[in-house]
């Protein structure tokens, strides 16, 4: 197991470091790399230095740019050197030579396209003519972890059995003797990743070697938000090359600003939503055109689309809906996952037309929202939704501990008498509004790789009465042991000291996202338990049982949503989904042109809450990002490249900047947990901006809002009134 200690702590001996050559342009050729003469003991790789594949796992991506350059900032080359300070000395005098073409920063083409027809919605168009259209943006995210991506790789000698992991509840475990193989030796990589499996794979793929010849070791984690999946993988892939061809231990480690410039961000989407109402507010039709841009290569594409694609159908019974969707490939660096793959999104643009409904016809959001959702559309077919909190069980807990109604109505009335005079004429006095939206998050993906999907836990009782639990797991923290000791000890009376935990030669357990963790992997460690239990008084020990998921095809919303031809959807992570009702509050200084939270209130449906603390703590980080994501993190690209200023003033929301934030875990009837960690993205950012709506009486539809569009409505409203006045 890990001993969880971050890259900056790995120095092994006689190591190189390694500088990544980047692509000084979006779109183009490459010719020649013009470097100076190295010394002995530098060398520099390229594409052609590649022994095996030159593509990075389940993606198109090169691991080196051969002669085609995408996006700024691409790899074209490795220059290792033992001294750091003349390597990037070095670096510096390295020329890319390219033959430059125009680029494209919106869309060259779609890498995928979805196309989902309901009902028929031409013929309701033509029957009601009130409509109601809008526009709903979102920008990129950064992932800002604690510590930039990176791998350290070295060889070492096979081990016959592996060293004792720390047990389960916390404690160290003692070491044992490890036999070694004679002449035989193996790539170990240590890297911070959600996925050893991924990398393994990758690696080996790279270097045309057995994955058997390569171990990955997992480093700390911390928060990552989704961020380090496949491009983890291909910096480790930058390593590795190193180690191999040089035979020397390689410490490649992004520096921050390299992080920031050319690693994975959220990825943008505009969502046009057109709909038709009747005089009870009701939709009776809907037109939705998706466009989400992934960048160069397009990675996830399917995963991405689709989930944008979930989050705008939701809980509502359309009945007639036609749904366009397009994920383009541009040349900006590749785009890719943010808690939520494209889910949050969805939802966003969604959620905002709806209160952009409400809004128009005079209906209270939260009455309108109440009455039309059903979170039963939404699940596979054949799947019951009884373990389902009721959607007005979940509203009424938000609502009552935020005091939503009457702080509506009040907003309401001032924002209603505003109107008749400038938002400045009342000095001291902020703006207030307050917003709710609903959100669901599944507990895993819709698509796999090239892994087929199937993933694994083995557990072992050994005959000193001890368990070993054997799987690919890695988190940002280390709270699962504690909570996989709590289920060894209610199924097998184990006591946590007695527990390890094994990762190295595990089963894949698959990609940590999506909550998979605390969900699928839990799932199949209580299986597992409950296999021994039953075998433990009748069999010798040892025993090992080995149980694993498989993905289970089918379609979501009652048949509406099916996989795209010669696709397979697994729905596993839908069949019991996560929940929450979320209100945010804000005032607003107008002099300042800053909305400040004045509370976030969530209704959680997590099933079985296996550790609140955890939970809580997840969420309270979450919700953080979240409000990065709708306000504070203001970068966008600019030419294919995001300008220096963006990182100097770059800022981040921290749970400071939520001085009451409540959380109610709902009690249903499921004794399974559900995901969790994603809720906040799916609903904070359309309550938060509905808030600030209310209180500058404008429909916002783009997020980050930014100071200047806040203070261009104070300014309009108030050269309005005065316009009035002279008249």
């Amino acid at each position: 197991m890990s001993s969880y200690a971050f890259l900056e702590d790995i120095y092994p001996q006689n190591l190189l470091y390694g500088i990544t050559i980047r692509s000084p342009v979006a779109n183009g050729f490459l010719k020649l790399i013009q470097f100076p003469v190295l010394p002995d003991n530098y060398t520099i790789i390229t594409a052609r230095n590649i022994p095996g594949e030159n593509r990075l796992e389940d993606t198109s991506i090169p691991i080196l740019a051969g002669s085609k350059l995408s996006y700024i900032g691409e790899p074209v080359a490795i220059l290792l050197g033992q001294d750091k300070t003349k390597l990037e000395e070095f670096a510096k005098q390295c020329n890319v030579i390219y033959d430059e073409e125009t680029p494209e920063f919106n869309a060259i083409e779609p890498a995928a396209v979805r196309e989902i027809q309901i009902g028929d919605g031409i013929s309701v168009y033509e029957k009601h003519g009130k409509i109601i259209a809008g526009t709903y943006t979102t920008g990129i995210q950064d992932h800002w972890y604690a510590e930039p991506i990176g791998a350290v790789t070295y060889y070492e000698k096979a081990l016959k059995s592996s060293p004792k992991a720390p047990p389960a509840g916390g404690e160290k475990g003692e070491k044992t003797e490890a036999k070694l193989k004679k002449n035989d030796k193996v790539l170990v990589v240590k890297t911070a990743t959600q996925w050893p499996y991924h990398v393994k794979r990758s690696v080996a793929r790279a270097l045309g070697i057995d994955q058997s010849d390569v171990s990955v070791e997992t480093t700390s984690l911390s928060l990552h938000m989704d961020g380090k999946l496949t491009f983890t993988s291909l910096v480790a892939c930058h390593a590795a090359l190193g180690t191999f061809l040089t035979n020397r231990p390689v410490r490649l480690i992004l520096n921050r600003e390299e992080d920031f410039f050319y690693s994975p961000k959220r990825c943008k989407s505009s969502i046009d939503i057109v709909t038709t109402i009747d005089e009870k507010g009701n939709i009776t039709a809907a037109e939705v055109d998706i466009d989400v841009n992934l960048g160069a290569y397009g990675v996830n594409r399917d995963e991405i689309l689709d989930q944008v694609c979930l989050g705008v159908i939701g809980y509502n019974n359309i009945e007639n809906l036609k749904i366009n969707a397009r994920a383009n490939l541009s040349n900006l660096p590749p785009q890719g996952p943010f808690s939520g793959f494209g889910l949050a999104q969805g939802f966003f643009a969604i959620q905002r037309h709806i209160s952009q409904i409400s809004d128009t016809m005079k209906i209270d959001p939260v009455e309108w929202r109440k009455s039309r959702f059903n979170p039963s559309l939404i699940l596979p077919s054949g799947v019951s939704s009884k373990n389902q909190i009721p959607v007005d069980k979940l509203i009424g807990s938000v609502t009552a501990m935020s005091d939503y109604y009457r702080k509506w109505a009040s907003y309401e009335l001032l924002r209603q008498s505003r109107r008749e005079k400038a938002f400045l004429y009342e000095k001291g006095e902020n703006l207030r509004g307050i917003g709710m939206t609903l959100g669901f998050q599944g507990n895993g993906l819709l698509y796999h790789g090239e892994d087929n999907g199937i993933y694994s836990v083995e557990v072992t009782l050994t005959k000193d009465g001890s368990l070993e639990i054997r799987t690919s797991i890695t988190s940002s923290d280390e709270d699962y042991g504690k909570i996989w000791a709590k289920v060894v000890f209610d199924l097998l009376s184990i006591e946590p000291e007695k527990i390890r935990l094994i990762t190295d030669k595990a089963p894949d357990g698959g990609p940590c996202c999506a909550s998979r963790n605390i969900t699928a992997l839990t799932k199949l460690v209580e299986k597992c338990c409950i296999a021994i239990r039953k075998q433990r008084f009748h069999d010798p020990l040892p025993i090992t049982v080995r149980r694993s998921v498989k993905p289970q095809y089918g379609s979501l919303c009652q048949d509406r949503f099916k996989p795209p031809e010669g696709k397979n959807m697994d729905i596993n992570g839908f069949s019991k989904l996560g929940m929450a009702a979320c209100v945010v509050e804000v005032s607003i200084d107008l002099i300042e042109c800053i909305p400040h939270i004045r509370g976030i209130w969530l209704g959680v449906d997590g099933g079985k809450i296996i550790s609140e603390n955890r939970a809580r703590r997840n969420l309270t980080r979450g919700a953080a990002q979240a409000l990065g994501w709708a306000f504070s993190e203001n970068i966008e690209y600019s030419d294919g490249a995001l300008p220096k200023t963006k990182y100097d003033k770059f800022v981040i929301s921290s749970y400071l900047d939520i001085p009451v934030f409540n959380i109610d875990f709902l009690t249903s009837a499921s004794q399974e947990p559900k995901g969790i960690g994603e809720l906040p993205f799916t609903c904070i950012p359309a309550a938060f901006l509905q808030a600030v709506s209310q209180a500058m009486d404008h429909c916002y539809k783009t997020i980050p809002l930014r100071r200047k569009e806040i203070w261009e409505i104070a300014r309009l409203r108030n050269s309005y009134v005065q316009a009035l006045g002279q008249k």
